[in-house]
């Protein structure tokens, strides 16, 4: 059987998830075959605590019926899920806000993160702080847009760019990451506006996901063999 890298979209949004499909494109040349699902018992989108909760178990099944699997990709910015799923498999997990984050600290000083709600902000500040990456955060600035949103630039690229420049200006960011995985389409655009790189997450987190997998590296002892 032919073992492919899942990227799971916990929200049951498929244009996000297409989103996510083309922005990892470029990484399908590592040739480890990657497959994006959708959460069908997902919510639309995921902009609070609690509807990020609320998807662990059913991902945690979703995954588990991956049989081909040789590693996992959590697409939903707050990483819902990511120490559960790391519990129940020895295969690599990456979530796409930690990548994300250790991937800006190699491009600047300071990040600055792209947020859709406010309700959004407390949670990636409590993984922040678990990651002991505060004192690098240069500014965490929402939108007020939901997910469903950011499908349409009209609604959503001219207010990314703007934040972004803000986070830039006024918060003293020198890289930006993407706070939601349904940005994943506007990378180029916003980091041509801002002038700084800019970190679209899905793609952080697929190509240290494909890494462990090319390594033999994981979280715990893993059979590569199964």
């Amino acid at each position: 059987m032919t073992k492919s890298l899942i990227i799971i979209n916990p929200n049951s949004s498929t244009t996000v998830t297409h989103g996510i499909d083309t922005a990892i494109a470029p990484l399908r040349n590592f040739g480890v075959p990657i497959r994006c699902l959708t959460l069908a018992a997902g919510p639309k989108g995921i902009e609070s605590q609690m509807q990020a909760d609320l998807t662990i178990a059913p991902m945690l099944n979703l995954a588990a019926a991956q049989t081909d699997a040789v590693g996992y990709v959590i697409a939903c910015f707050g990483d819902p899920g990511l120490h559960a799923l790391r519990d129940q498999t020895s295969l690599p997990v990456v979530g796409i806000q930690e990548a994300a984050v250790m991937t800006a600290l190699t491009l600047g000083q300071r990040f600055g993160v792209i947020a859709i709600m406010p309700a959004s902000i407390p949670r990636h500040l409590r993984a922040f702080g678990a990651m002991g990456v505060l004192d690098r955060l240069a500014g965490d600035r929402a939108l007020g847009l939901g997910v469903a949103d950011l499908s349409s630039a009209d609604k959503s690229l001219s207010a990314m760019i703007a934040t972004g420049k803000k986070l830039r200006d006024v918060d003293g960011a020198n890289v930006l990451i993407m706070g939601c995985a349904g940005m994943a389409q506007y990378r180029d655009l916003i980091q041509d506006a801002t002038g700084l790189p800019v970190v679209e997450p899905c793609q952080a987190a697929t190509a240290m996901a494909l890494g462990h997998i090319v390594l033999g590296q994981s979280h715990r002892k893993a059979n590569y063999a199964d």
